[in-house]
């Protein structure tokens, strides 16, 4: 999505529950898009997690395919013939 032009700036965080990829629109703003892995929700909703701009719950699941859906649709375009 970087190099797509979508995205500007990204931000990896590596705590002791949790990792976490922040990627940015801009550099002085709130992160456009968060995506999370908490190994201790493996057993429960899945431990990975995506995180809209206000910080709201996008997706989460077991299968870190399936939680980036929402962002790999960004991708697609229509063409016409």
């Amino acid at each position: 999505m970087v190099a797509a032009g979508f995205w500007r700036d990204y931000a990896m965080d590596f705590g002791k529950d949790a990792a976490s990829f922040a990627a940015f629109k801009r550099t002085a703003e709130r992160p456009s898009a968060r995506i999370e892995k908490r190994p201790s929700l493996r057993g429960k909703q899945g431990m990975y997690s995506l995180f809209g701009e206000a910080g709201q719950v996008l997706k989460r699941g077991h299968d870190l395919a399936g939680v980036l859906s929402p962002l790999e649709r960004r991708l697609l375009k229509v063409v016409e013939d």
